[in-house]
């Protein structure tokens, strides 16, 4: 009998939930195309809007500024772009600001060059410095184009919410956009376009327990629009063309109707067992570092470091142990490095750190069972100075 492992690498990718997978099992008995006229195709239609819907909901926005996509990263790719629209006419975008401690869906800056993006600095406890992105845009130069800032809601890594309100009025005091990656906030802190005063919000289906494959680019309006990045059919309002990806899109809607439903009994869970995990690791090896303890995360996230012990040897001993977790972010085929995210802290470059994530399926004894992994590991690390 195969012994019981605790999955606990939600912010990687949530397992698929429930309700999501009996959505996909619906859609697929559908054989219409959603552009089709006839009957068959206005039932897929039907589906799709519902599902359009239920992912406005959870963003707070109105369903005729949903966009779908692949994914975060293509979502991410579309917004970023130095070639907007305002109605039909042009509208340039001179300059990308990006936090240092962005995913590097991000990072990476889209369609931008590299010469036309900046990195805002954070502050040692893992926040964007806001007085160093206000002395970015009043600095920037106005006669290539609008600014465009990019400030993640929630880190994928240390779990740290981000003040992304305070953000967008520096933005907008300067006429600029922001995108705001809210992959993980999604199910785990309410969600409002219009109250974190975002232009742009982008969101994963996986991240919430929907099927991979699928995501969303949410904006507050329609005017304002980024230039095509996949041409063809016009889909999606000419925003991205292809054949909508049918019964992702219905898993999608559906895993966010019940990330919405039951966000309240979540977190409070999610809390308490995220809680029992850190007070567990304290008592088990008092110089654990937990990182972004000091300021306001999400209830679902651990970001730790034990000293002595690398982070690809913690995540394998772990893994031996029974135990999924992460060195990271999961988005560099399995590369385990340097987390860019304690480096824009301040840390130490050779510190390494792992991340346990929760989810709604995680369970008491899935923490019992990470703790009792975490004491052995943590009684086997090499004396100070000398890495595991």
């Amino acid at each position: 009998m195969a012994t019981p492992r605790a999955y606990l690498d939600w912010n990687a990718t949530a397992p698929l939930s429930d309700a999501a997978r009996s959505a996909m099992l619906d859609a697929y008995a559908l054989p219409g195309n959603a552009s089709s006229v006839h009957a068959e195709g206005r039932a897929a239609r039907v589906a799709l809007d519902r599902a359009r819907r239920q992912v406005a909901a959870l963003a707070g926005a109105q369903p005729q500024h949903v966009i779908f996509t692949s994914g975060a990263t293509e979502s991410a790719n579309l917004v970023l772009t130095p070639e907007f629209r305002m109605g039909r006419a042009p509208l340039a975008i001179g300059h990308l600001y990006v936090s240092a401690i962005e995913h590097p869906a991000i990072r990476e800056g889209g369609r931008f060059d590299r010469a036309q993006v900046s990195e805002i600095a954070v502050t040692p406890a893992g926040v964007i410095d806001l007085e160093a992105l206000g002395g970015a845009l009043a600095g920037h130069d106005g006669s290539s184009g609008l600014p465009m800032v990019a400030v993640m809601l929630v880190n994928n890594e240390t779990g740290i919410i981000q003040p992304v309100a305070e953000a967008a009025r520096l933005v907008h005091q300067k006429g600029g956009l922001l995108v705001v990656d809210a992959v993980q906030a999604a199910g785990r802190i309410p969600l409002d376009i219009e109250a974190l005063d975002a232009d742009f919000m982008v969101l994963s289906s996986h991240k919430i327990g929907g099927p991979k494959g699928v995501g969303v680019l949410v904006s507050r309006g329609e005017v304002m629009a980024p230039k095509a990045l996949i041409h063809g059919g016009g889909q999606e309002k000419g925003h991205r063309s292809g054949t909508e990806n049918f019964p992702g899109i219905v898993g999608f809607g559906a895993a966010a109707d019940a990330a919405v439903e039951n966000l309240t009994s979540t977190v409070s869970t999610l809390a308490a067992l995220r809680d029992r995990l850190e007070d567990g690791m304290r008592r088990a090896a008092g110089d654990v570092i937990i990182h972004g303890a000091a300021v306001e995360r999400v209830a679902n996230t651990t970001f730790f470091t034990l000293p002595g012990l690398k982070s690809e040897t913690g995540q394998i001993a772990f893994d031996l142990e029974g135990v999924a977790l992460s060195a990271g972010a999961a988005c560099s085929s399995g590369k385990v490095g340097q987390s860019h995210v304690l480096t824009a802290m301040g840390c130490d470059p050779d510190l390494g750190a792992l991340r346990i994530s929760l989810g709604p399926a995680t369970t008491a004894d899935d923490i019992d069972r990470a703790l009792a992994a975490f004491v052995r590991i943590a009684g086997r690390r090499k004396p100070a100075g000398q890495a595991a």
